[in-house]
């Protein structure tokens, strides 16, 4: 148990030290009953910025005044409007400009990047990734074996967890890195898994399938804006996320998709084209000869989804304003701060089945309750406090550092006492 104190004035100590609590003034918060929800659901979808709205307004006046000029001119001229979010997603994951880009949605890049780097062989045809991942994940690794006449019960090795544990050890990954080491042709794994909240070590498991000559591929989506990362020093091959969970873009934001500098420098590499991934300087030559572009952006396909990326680039702002390295810090506080509270009310009958480790996981924590889970979750809701259930009997609780405070997560372990 951490040493903590599990008063009400702690909480209240710590949020007045805090130096980041005034970021919860850029967001929305909904209403029940005239009352602000505690928000611990930013693992499903982010609250709204405050200044989003202003931002579609620009936008919005652009296409107004300007009609197809907007491409050109306006506050920011929509050509370019991928672009824009380079810097902020580059420094969000740890990587260069132009590692990163904005495109599509989450699934879309996952096939995208997996029809460049999944290349099976007659020898190397295996992917790894782990059991009971989202199943949009399953589905398009599926469908990808597929596409190759591959028979996905041979293709797909999916990892479980030992006999008795409920989180994969990093040891037994790189065991079967190993073990499947000369028919292995990629690692696709979820950075942190939306059920249980584990952070993998993704340097490692990264560096063991290199070393035995395969691709490492990452799904973000619960891993960005929630933990450190550093792509391109950790030497990912590529990565997919979405921007609707702790980036704040919204619902159906754009996706992003990071391509390692030796990848996204490559323009001869195989790829499903499009005219916005040609190079600006023959783009407009309207010629069938496609030239990509030397950057991850070489893989955008369509033109940019302007009004699907306006609430990003405002979200994207308010991260300016701190560091993902002292959200990190106060994640863990709040994480540490709940898992001591919960541990003094062994009658709830939940199991915390996130690792105990923080290095280990992120802002969720995945409450597993053996009966009455579902009853649980609406007297939750009723109270005022948003978390999601999932099967079986898993209420997820993600105290956002961003907009989250140590008193949030207090009214929480009342509600849950009361109960």
């Amino acid at each position: 148990m951490h040493s903590i104190d599990t008063s009400i004035a702690y909480a209240w100590d710590a949020d007045s030290n805090d130096a980041l609590a005034p970021l919860a003034n850029n967001f929305h918060f909904p209403e029940v009953n005239g009352e602000k929800v505690i928000y611990f659901c930013g693992n499903s979808l982010g609250l709204q910025p405050k200044n989003v709205a202003a931002a579609f307004n620009t936008e919005l006046h652009s296409w107004k005044t300007l009609a197809v000029n907007g491409y050109f001119q306006g506050t920011n001229p929509w050509l370019h409007y991928q672009e824009y979010l380079r810097s902020g997603l580059a420094k969000i994951v740890g990587a260069k400009e132009h590692e990163v880009t904005a495109m599509n949605a989450l699934t879309v890049n996952l096939h995208l990047l997996m029809q460049s780097f999944y290349k099976p062989t007659k020898q190397r045809f295996k992917i790894i990734m782990e059991a009971g991942a989202f199943p949009s994940d399953q589905y398009a690794v599926a469908s990808q074996v597929a596409q190759h006449g591959l028979d996905a019960a041979k293709a797909i090795i999916e990892l479980t967890p030992r006999k008795g544990e409920k989180t994969l050890r990093t040891e037994d990954i790189i065991s079967q890195i190993e073990k499947h080491g000369n028919q292995l042709a990629m690692v696709m794994l979820g950075g942190i898994n939306y059920y249980t909240g584990q952070l993998f070590d993704i340097a490692s498991i990264t560096a063991a399938t290199q070393a035995q000559g395969a691709i490492a591929g990452w799904d973000l989506a619960h891993a960005v804006g929630n933990v450190p990362l550093q792509l391109h020093k950790w030497n990912v091959d590529f990565a997919v996320w979405c921007n609707y969970k702790y980036m704040n873009g919204g619902p159906g934001a754009v996706g992003g998709a990071f391509l390692h500098e030796r990848h996204a420098k490559n323009t001869n590499m195989q790829r499903l084209a499009g005219w916005w991934g040609n190079d600006e300087k023959t783009r407009f030559a309207m010629e069938k000869n496609f030239v990509a572009k030397a950057t991850a952006s070489g893989w955008n396909i369509s033109t940019a989804q302007v009004m699907n990326m306006v609430a990003l680039k405002a979200s994207l702002a308010i991260f300016e304003q701190t560091t993902m390295a002292a959200l990190r810090k106060k994640s863990i506080a709040l994480t540490n701060y709940l898992e001591t509270l919960l541990q003094t009310i062994p009658e709830l009958g939940c199991e915390i089945i996130t690792p105990a480790n923080p290095q280990e996981r992120g802002a969720q924590l995945s409450l597993y309750f053996t009966k009455n889970a579902k009853q649980i979750h609406e007297k939750i809701l009723q109270s005022g406090i948003v978390v999601d259930y999932r099967e079986p009997g898993v209420i997820r609780v993600a105290p956002a550092p961003i907009y989250c405070s140590f008193e949030d997560v207090y009214r929480f372990y009342e509600v849950l006492k009361n109960i």
